[in-house]
């Protein structure tokens, strides 16, 4: 009997999923007593975890814990794991790597934890056909997890032994100081490096300069987990290379400095692209990161100059963190950012109110004066990328001109309209929604907005 009812009286296929329901969830019921049947058998079998203390093991018992009911997660959803459902694993590789354990006996205990969940689940199939069946059917899934996690986890350690050698990190950090200060390596090690990382002195390689920070401040119970934070992440950017080499990537501090070089047919876009995939990524790990990027910089000269553009841009990203890439903010943004209460308060205020009410109502006049600009004064251009009618348009072009007193066909009124906008989006209240909005998406998401006054 199995939850009150006979799988006898199923059909076959019936009778072996009902099981395959009941093993899964008697095992996820079971989980705390599996880790720590788990932590012991690891203790028992190898040596290098038996010598640890008990936060250690009390870590790997957190993993066990973990990665279990990321299985029985994948296994009741009957889908394929993802990167997202073992994301913890990352920093946990990182942990093991720092405190010297061997890769072969890291991978050694993470199958041990798999093998103890394979024999519960074998044990708790039973001797029925049913039971049997389903414990097959769930074979190739619990495979699948294994290989997919006991890969990642791998990689994970084998890149952080590589960010994390002492020798490698001296010389990366002692590159980055020369850089930084102008200095042109020239000999020995120092040169290597650099040129291991695509920054040789005699070439005019296009390159950025990346800073990035932790978003809130730590507490002082929290130094060392957000130290890890910070390496963490140092080593999944060295990662975003566009010339087929390492970026490199130094903790300098509080901060996280990066010098991706971008390679042939690699542009400024999308190294911004892949910074953002990082970032997003390691969000899912629970480190969030402030990121700023300098506009291109040609040769390693110009690394001091670039170092300074990233770090003037991180006061654009909002308080929950993101990347102000410079390379996707037009001059006339920029300006507009960096504008104090004088600059706002030259606005004609009919400009501020109408823009102010009208952000309350959705933001339709606004999105029309962008796609007006946007579209070189084209009113059925404007029109289409709005996806409105040209009547429509003009209804309020002419709403826009009553309560302004500006055409947007005058050159010099459309610009006036332009900076007013730009100023009121670089307001501290709409951090995060549309002051780091690139030239080409301004308007998006609106479009389809009418006001309530318009004709249909």
């Amino acid at each position: 009997m199995s939850g009150g009812f006979s799988t006898e009286t199923l059909t076959g296929a019936e009778a072996v999923r009902a099981e395959r329901a009941r093993i899964l969830s008697e095992l996820l019921g079971d989980v705390p007593r599996l880790a720590d049947t788990a932590v012991a058998t690891i203790i028992a079998e190898i040596p290098a975890y038996a010598a640890q203390d008990r936060d250690f093991l009390a870590d790997v018992r957190d993993q066990v814990v973990r990665h279990y009911r990321a299985k029985l997660a994948v296994l009741l959803e009957e889908r394929r794991v993802t990167p997202e459902d073992i994301s913890f694993s990352r920093r946990a590789a990182m942990r093991r790597a720092r405190a010297g354990v061997a890769l072969t006996d890291y991978m050694n205990a993470y199958r041990v934890g798999q093998r103890i969940f394979w024999e519960s689940l074998v044990e708790r199939a039973g001797p029925t056909p049913a039971g049997r069946e389903a414990a097959l059917s769930l074979a190739m899934s619990q495979m699948r997890y294994c290989d997919f996690a006991s890969t990642h986890a791998a990689n994970a350690y084998m890149e952080f032994q590589q960010y994390a050698s002492a020798e490698a990190l001296r010389e990366s950090r002692d590159l980055l100081e020369t850089l930084l200060a102008g200095g042109t390596p020239i000999r020995g090690r120092e040169l290597a490096t650099a040129q291991a990382h695509g920054l040789a002195p005699d070439t005019r390689t296009p390159l950025l300069v990346v800073i990035a920070v932790l978003v809130a401040a730590p507490a002082a119970a929290e130094l060392d987990r957000d130290a890890e934070a910070r390496h963490a992440a140092c080593a999944a950017i060295a990662r975003t290379g566009g010339n087929g080499t390492r970026t490199l990537s130094v903790v300098r501090r509080s901060e996280i400095v990066a010098i991706p070089v971008l390679g042939p047919g690699t542009g400024p876009e999308e190294l911004c692209d892949r910074l953002q995939g990082v970032l997003d990524g390691l969000a899912t790990e629970g480190i969030r990161l402030a990121m700023g990027v300098s506009t291109v910089s040609a040769g390693t000269a110009a690394i001091p100059q670039a170092y300074q553009e990233a770090r003037s841009v991180l006061d654009f990203v909002p308080e929950e963190g993101g990347v102000a890439a410079l390379p996707r903010i037009t001059p006339f943004q920029y300006l507009a950012l960096r504008a104090d209460d004088i600059a706002r308060h030259l606005v004609d205020p009919r400009i501020t109110a109408l823009l102010a009410e009208d952000r309350a109502r959705g933001g339709v006049l606004t999105a029309t004066i962008r796609a007006f600009a946007a579209a070189d004064l084209n009113l059925r251009s404007a029109a289409e990328h709005l996806q409105i009618h040209p009547n429509t348009a003009q209804y309020r072009l002419r709403r826009i001109q009553e309560r302004t007193g500006r055409s947007l066909r005058s050159i010099n009124d459309l610009v006036e309209l332009l900076v007013a906008i730009a100023l009121q989006d670089s307001l501290p209240t709409n951090a995060g929604r549309e002051r780091l909005a690139t030239a080409t998406n301004e308007g998006r998401g609106v479009a389809d907005v009418r006001s309530f006054h318009e004709p249909r």
